[in-house]
């Protein structure tokens, strides 16, 4: 027996999706989801994807999301399935990305009653997502199937207008969930002629007035600084250079910024900052009375505490989504407006400056962390930080660098440095979790095939069922396993001196061999013992096809040591550079 209302209902829920632009799904066995993902199947213009755990499915589906810039779906059945999906909600929302979450429910006369696979699915996701919605049973009449596609429209609009992130549409289905699909007219080509909603995301603009009121407490400022957060678009990259040049500031560029690789003018922009701003002295004595800052919270720490320090300081927060990404607290102006648009205002606006001792002095400070840095590339110990200088030559034009969190990003912030390469530097910054980091980079690879995923050991760990989409899906994608045989980013936290318990609660070595798990997931492993076996494998994996795993070992204590060492001859030098007045 098969429900023709059902059928009807779900069918045009689908077809306006593919509509408006929604035309990859990420599905997740069940039963009770059965007729949203068959119709999904059988759509001509919706893509599906299968991943059969539901953690890994949700961040995979993240990371197609990342990649395309624009909503994917994400489907599962009732009961746990559903909440299996949270952890990549919350970095969806806080990452802005768009995900439209569809969860299968029993019907309200089976709630609360000890129904089997049957949770309390209202709301479950809680503030986490723009938008819930509880759809209505389906019925097959002109007004209810208007309703549904109206529902599909307003989720695709409210996860893409600002700031972009996940809702959530809970389907209760009765039995039988068996659609018909020899029904005719099954995607409600008749309604041709029948108005559907459209939802126009606009972008905010600022009026001039405003404009003039910066120009003018900025047209005499000459010790400012730009700051760059993660941010992807692409014509940013010129327009804020271009700002540079008009009022001399220095750009601090963090590696999600996307201004440390490409073409662009490369002059003014400063990556070295996270080394030379622990100096004490660098800080009191370079005071920024005006911080432009543009994308989401810098990685570095230092840098962090450098805006904090300096309170007085004018600081322009400019945030197109309308969000509020201020956790120094020391905002003097949140502007709403599109961030190309604000710097090409105030670029034509605003008289160019000359070169002053002010940026002179930050691009000689950032030249001495540089040098440091080409030290250590010369080196052939398997330090953590040169995995990143050695792929950024290693790296061709139009990749992927995929980085988890912990050590990796802090990593890829310290040594990863301006380069005429396209690449494109990404991670899961909303939550900083390292649960999800393989399947996100792994839905990443299903949009580009040069994709390099950097990866912590336990990072690693925590995803390994991430692995199955590249088996299954035939995805091509190089990953980076940095193994330090636990936590390395603990070793940098005060914990680290509590030697007593620190190993058994914080350093938590795991002593596995990960090249079995590889190759069990049909995957190719290599364990590389120096640097030149480094580059030839991540040369040999791009050019072939399926997963591959490049580990390297490190030892966690010494890492620590190179760090603090490369540190404290930065610091040094700053300090000599003080005393001999230059």
């Amino acid at each position: 027996m098969k429900s023709n209302a059902l059928t009807r209902y779900v069918a045009s829920f689908v077809d306006e999706l593919v509509r408006v632009g929604v035309t990859e799904t990420i599905v997740s066995p069940g039963s009770r989801s059965t007729p949203m993902a068959i119709l999904m199947a059988e759509h001509p213009n919706m893509n599906i994807t299968v991943n059969i755990d539901e953690r890994s499915a949700a961040f995979y589906a993240l990371g197609v999301a990342k990649a395309k810039k624009e909503p994917v779906a994400l489907l599962c059945t009732s009961g746990t399935a559903a909440a299996n999906y949270y952890p990549a909600i919350v970095e969806a929302f806080y990452s802005r990305v768009p995900l439209i979450v569809i969860t299968s429910d029993r019907p309200h006369e089976l709630r609360d009653v000890g129904a089997p696979q049957a949770i309390d699915q209202n709301q479950m996701y809680g503030n986490f997502v723009k938008w819930f919605i509880d759809a209505a049973i389906p019925e097959e009449n002109e007004k209810m199937l208007a309703y549904v596609r109206t529902v599909a429209g307003r989720a695709a609009g409210t996860a893409m207008s600002a700031p972009a992130g996940p809702v959530h549409l809970n389907f209760p289905f009765r039995e039988p969930l068996v659609p018909n699909l020899g029904l005719d007219n099954l995607w409600g080509e008749a309604e041709g002629n029948r108005r559907h909603v459209n939802v126009v995301v606009g972008s905010p603009q600022i009026d001039e007035d405003k404009i003039n009121q910066f120009i003018l407490s900025l047209e005499n400022v000459e010790h400012g600084i730009i700051v760059c957060g993660a941010h992807d678009d692409p014509e940013l990259t010129h327009a804020v250079t271009s700002l540079s040049e008009q009022l001399q500031f220095p750009i601090l560029a963090d590696p999600l910024s996307q201004l440390r690789s490409g073409y662009h003018s490369h002059s003014n922009i400063i990556d070295g900052y996270d080394a030379f701003l622990r100096n004490e002295g660098y800080k009191e004595e370079f005071v920024p009375e005006a911080i432009i800052r543009f994308g989401a919270m810098p990685v570095s720490k230092a840098l962090t505490q450098y805006i904090q320090k300096h309170e007085k300081a004018i600081h322009i927060i400019v945030d197109g989504d309308g969000g509020w990404r201020d956790p120094t607290l020391t905002a003097s102006d949140m502007v709403y407006c599109n961030e190309v648009a604000f710097c090409n205002m105030l670029s034509n606006g605003i008289e160019k400056k000359k070169e002053s001792k002010w940026i002179q002095k930050w691009k000689q400070v950032n030249d001495i962390v540089k040098k440091h840095i080409v030290d250590i590339h010369t080196e052939e110990t398997l330090f953590e930080g040169k995995v990143f200088t050695e792929l950024q030559e290693v790296l061709p034009n139009q990749s992927t660098l995929f980085v988890g969190n912990s050590m990796p990003i802090r990593d890829i912030d310290s040594f990863f440095t301006t380069n005429d390469k396209s690449i494109k530097v990404m991670a899961n910054r909303g939550a900083n979790g390292i649960d999800g980091i393989v399947s996100t980079a792994m839905g990443v690879s299903s949009q580009n095939d040069n994709t390099v995923l950097v990866i912590g050991d336990l990072s690693f760990y925590h995803d390994l069922n991430g692995l199955l989409a590249a088996k299954q899906h035939k995805l091509n994608i190089t990953i980076v396993l940095i193994n330090n045989d636990g936590g390395g980013i603990f070793s940098f936290l005060p914990q680290s001196t509590e030697e007593k318990h620190f190993e058994l609660l914080f350093g938590t070595p795991l002593g596995l061999e990960y090249k079995h798990v590889v190759e069990m997931y049909g995957g190719k492993f290599t364990e590389v013992v120096h640097w030149h076996q480094f580059r030839t494998a991540i040369a040999d994996s791009l050019q072939s096809k399926g997963f591959q795993v490049i580990e390297v070992r490190t030892d966690r204590a010494e890492n620590v040591l190179i760090h603090r060492k490369m540190w404290e001859n930065v610091s040094q030098e700053i300090n000599n550079l003080f005393k001999s007045g230059r």
